[in-house]
């Protein structure tokens, strides 16, 4: 290992607890320019014989957008880690797919003007995976966005970020039985996640999030989010058309600063249980659901169902428990998968994936306590090499929390870290640690260089 090269390794580092701006842009001239987006792509699928797409067509300027988001790089790792680690994306599953976010430790960075753009490896990068990179940095700028937006309209609720296909999977079957043919369109195109504003013991406010990603131009964020609102439409919480949602485009230029692209269709989902004086239960273990993949149409065309996924009020304490334990899931995962994460899923969610701790990149799974701003966090280390230097990387939940989780007490977890709201540190580097972020959920990301 060269000096120089280690010095090379440190900056990196070091640059990656740097607070960075990401501008946000909301108009009625951007919901105008996805309006004709959406006109233009469905007369060239009505040409080609396919038919216009079912979309959402009531989205409009976010009311009190936020100028900017305000990061650091190790944030977005954080997010897109977190958004990752119950997903199985690709051929990865589990812990493995989690460390997946690191290769993204060289492709931001801050300008002069303290904007965040891609740095000069994250532009080499592009050719080798650039729809790949352009959709992962999205999807975990979107979720860093509506976590805020949503927490700027309910200060007094704690906020989660839960991925939608896996919380799906708990009722509905996403794929197709064998031979028989791909599923309907509107069944493959499905918003992200789904963001939920909740407080313990009181019914839960439900929005969803469809979110694109682009190293094109504005242009082509306008078609990115005229897709997105067919994304949207396949899921209904309650009446037809009447759930909330984000659609978010990411712009990521190769030399200029990058910039978010927000439209919302505004309203409230309520999650009130239907009949029901107790609150649900998220503790109780859910059995596998096989629920059809019908949604019932608009008041005008009563009895008549089109394909999609929809939760009827009957359905809302069900769905409460689905969406709380998705994210137990989704937090163990983050910490080093395995059994603790298996007890929060179903066969279609996954659970064999994580009933073994077996994965390659890692021997040892959450072995590993550290004490960082004065609080205590239990998780996993992952030692590797970054341009020959090794790199030490440490995700984590603090312990309280991480126990509650591990054995399955999710209304305690909730309750806790619901106290805990507003009290973290936002500190992003530490004494031991070159770059820091822990999120209001409890969870923990931090990196150093590593002795050899």
């Amino acid at each position: 290992m060269k000096k120089d090269e280690s010095k090379a390794v440190s900056e990196i580092i070091d640059e990656l607890s740097n607070t960075s701006h990401v501008q946000v842009r909301s108009s009625t001239e951007l919901a105008a320019r996805v309006s004709e987006a959406a006109d233009d792509e469905d007369e060239k699928r009505i040409g080609k014989g396919q038919g216009p797409l079912r979309r959402r067509t009531d989205c409009r300027a976010v009311r009190n957008a936020p100028r900017s988001l305000t990061l650091t790089p190790w944030q977005v790792i954080h997010a897109i880690g977190l958004g990752a680690a119950s997903a199985r994306q690709g051929a990865g599953r589990g812990l493995a797919e989690h460390w997946g976010s690191l290769r993204y430790i060289q492709a931001l960075e801050g300008n002069q003007g303290g904007y965040l753009q891609l740095s000069s490896e994250g532009r080499d990068l592009l050719r080798f995976y650039k729809a790949t990179q352009s959709g992962e940095i999205g999807t975990g700028f979107a979720s860093l966005l509506a976590e805020k937006l949503v927490r700027s309209r309910y200060p007094d609720h704690s906020v989660s970020v839960i991925p939608s296909d896996v919380a799906l999977k708990a009722g509905w079957t996403l794929r197709s039985a064998s031979g028989a043919g791909p599923l309907p369109e509107p069944l493959q195109r499905r918003p992200h996640f789904f963001v939920e504003a909740w407080q313990p013991g009181q019914p839960s406010k439900v929005l969803l999030v469809s979110s694109k990603g682009t190293h094109s131009t504005v242009q082509q964020v306008h078609k990115q989010l005229s897709t997105a609102s067919a994304h949207v439409d396949s899921v209904h919480i309650g009446p037809y058309g009447t759930v909330p949602y984000l659609l978010i485009g990411t712009e990521i230029p190769k030399k200029e600063s990058l910039a978010l692209h927000i439209l919302e269709a505004p309203g409230t989902t309520a999650l009130s249980p239907h009949g029901e004086t107790s609150e649900a239960d998220l503790d109780l273990a859910l059995d596998q659901g096989n629920r059809l993949a019908d949604v019932v149409g608009h008041a005008e065309r009563e009895g008549t169902t089109i394909p999609g996924f929809q939760v009827l009020p009957e359905s809302f304490a069900w769905f409460s428990i689905v969406l709380a334990r998705t994210e137990a899931a989704t937090l163990m995962a983050f910490t080093g998968g395995g059994k603790p994460t298996a007890q929060y899923l179903t066969k279609e969610q996954g659970r064999r994936h994580f009933q073994h701790d077996v994965h390659a990149d890692t021997d040892r799974l959450r072995d590993a306590e550290h004490r960082i701003h004065d609080v205590d966090f239990v998780g996993t280390d992952h030692i590797y090499r970054l341009n020959g230097t090794r790199v030490e990387a440490f995700s984590g939940l603090e312990k309280s929390l991480y126990m509650h989780i591990h054995h399955g007490r999710v209304n305690e977890y909730r309750r806790e870290v619901h106290e805990l709201r507003g009290q973290w540190p936002s500190r992003s580097t530490s004494k031991q640690w070159s770059a820091v972020s822990i999120r209001a959920d409890g969870t923990v990301l931090a990196i150093r260089l590593r002795d050899e």
